[in-house]
């Protein structure tokens, strides 16, 4: 970036420190952070501390406002930040509903403004490889998109998290947590829409116990607090269809034992084949049919030009999870250096987070009513 740009975070649990993180290596200065309480927002030790949203929208030395609070949240304080003038960072969901999303978009259009939802799975490296493999037509046409995202920090009814409130996290969990970000990603990569879902959701702990006090994310937790009942899904099996005819097939689980964060995809196509995961990150296989299969170690020198842009260690050099973040601010504020959002944005913005609100609420209503829901492609 040729000038110095400036940001300032709301919230302050562990995605926020990643946020820091990304944005100190890019070179933009992190003027501070607001928190729950002035106390919290101190002892998450990210920066000068601002008493209230309110006091850092009114800062003129900062651009770009990144939001990291629970999901009720988001919506409030994303308006706040529009009508502050300021580009916008949210993490997901934008906002609990589609219809707040849709407002959200129509605002930040309005404002001329740059706007990201925070999908940065988009820039592992590989995944950007496997974009232009399929781009490219390596695969030939996709028939079958299938793949998981698994993680256990919530298999115990002792384990504890606002996610698990609908009021804070929204009426879906494990859809709207981790399952926005697979079906995020598969629709990037394949370059197509799902326009048809069938889904069953079901929540396996249905009572869990309740904490006295906050609990971090991945935090483990104690026994003692009260017993609740759980109206969010810990578990979802969805069944695709996408634009052009490609089926496909996804297990969304956080009670999978020893599934850490595990976000993993394969494509089937009339050539080719292709799977990725993230705890392999580093990894791209490529099935073939009438020749051996091959698997593709991140490495510059070996790969496609826009997944090149993204890495920026040599092979041999693991980069992970941390650097997709970096890879998705670098575009963001190159958008916001040169004044506003691009006609062709190169990183998620408001309208893909809006978009995953409209999905989400049709394998909800698939779910609950048992049958195939076509997706509003206005939402």
């Amino acid at each position: 970036m040729a000038a110095r740009l400036s940001a300032a975070l709301v919230g302050t649990g562990f995605i926020a420190a990643v946020h820091v993180d990304a944005l100190r290596r890019l070179g933009v200065d992190v003027l501070g952070v607001v928190g729950s309480s002035p106390d919290r927002a101190a002892e998450a030790g990210l920066g000068n501390v601002y008493g209230s949203l309110g006091e850092l929208l009114e800062d003129d030395r900062i651009d770009v406002v990144h939001l990291t609070t629970p999901n009720h949240l988001h919506y409030p304080q994303v308006k706040q930040a529009l009508a502050a003038g300021k580009h916008v960072v949210c993490e997901k969901p934008l906002a609990l509903t589609a219809a707040e999303s849709r407002e959200l978009v129509e605002l930040a259009d309005a404002a001329g403004v740059v706007n990201c939802t925070n999908f940065m799975a988009r820039f592992y490296p590989l995944v950007q490889q496997a974009r232009s493999l399929l781009h490219e037509g390596s695969l030939g046409e996709i028939w079958n998109v299938h793949g998981s995202y698994l993680q256990d920090w919530l298999m115990r009814p002792t384990d504890w998290n606002w996610r698990l409130e609908p009021e804070r996290g929204g009426e879906l969990r494990a859809i709207g947590d981790i399952g926005s970000h697979w079906l995020d990603l598969v629709q990037f990569v394949t370059g197509s829409r799902i326009v048809e879902v069938f889904a069953d959701l079901q929540t396996v702990i249905p009572i869990r116990r309740r904490p006295v006090g906050p609990v971090q994310t991945f935090a483990q937790t104690e026994a003692e607090g009260e017993d609740v009942a759980i109206a969010t899904e810990d578990l979802a099996h969805v069944l695709l269809r996408f634009e052009g005819g490609a089926r496909g097939a996804v297990v969304i689980s956080q009670v999978s034992a020893g599934r850490k964060n595990m976000l993993s995809f394969e494509l089937d196509g009339a050539d080719a084949a292709l799977a990725w995961n993230s705890e392999r990150a580093e990894e791209l296989w490529l099935g073939r049919r009438d020749r051996p299969n091959e698997l593709l170690l991140r490495d510059p020198s070996l790969m496609k030009p826009a997944a090149r842009e993204t890495t920026t260690l040599p092979g041999g050099h693991a980069e992970g999870f941390a650097e997709t973040f970096r890879e998705l601010y670098r575009r963001v504020y190159r958008a916001v250096e040169s004044g506003g959002p691009p006609t062709e944005p190169d990183y998620s913005t408001f309208a893909d987070g809006h978009w995953e609100n409209v999905l989400g609420e049709a394998i909800a209503l698939s779910s609950r009513e048992r049958r195939w829901i076509e997706v509003e492609v206005d939402g």
